[in-house]
């Protein structure tokens, strides 16, 4: 049973979860798109929405924080994202991201997908 899982394990331990997850949503928010496998992109997806959604907020004291804690390394993502990214999206109740399916990948079959700003 999966019941109240709410993370993908995505086949690796919990700190290289974190840091994949971290540096996939650093190329997101530095290059618009993502592609990668369909669970992680879900997964990304995620977190993002997330980040978003604490921006919208302002570039104030406590958002920042929340943010820095989920970016600690990258203050040019972070930057971007309070004065770019999340003023888009001040009116917009939620869905900030779209995945669009691209098939599989030759090597080994695995779904993968784009994720990008909407």
């Amino acid at each position: 049973m999966n019941h109240q899982n709410a993370k993908k394990k995505l086949n690796v331990k919990p700190a290289h979860r974190k840091a994949l997850l971290r540096n996939q949503i650093i190329h997101l928010i530095e290059y618009g798109s993502l592609t990668s496998t369909t669970a992680q992109v879900k997964e990304v997806r995620r977190l993002a929405e997330k980040l978003v959604t604490i921006a919208r907020e302002g570039n104030t004291f406590n958002p920042r924080r929340r943010i820095k804690a989920m970016i600690p390394y990258k203050e040019e993502a972070i930057l971007k994202l309070f004065k770019e990214i999340a003023p888009r999206y001040v009116e917009r109740p939620g869905g900030y991201t779209r995945i669009i399916r691209l098939g599989r990948r030759i090597s080994d079959t695995a779904p993968v997908a784009k994720l990008e700003w909407v």
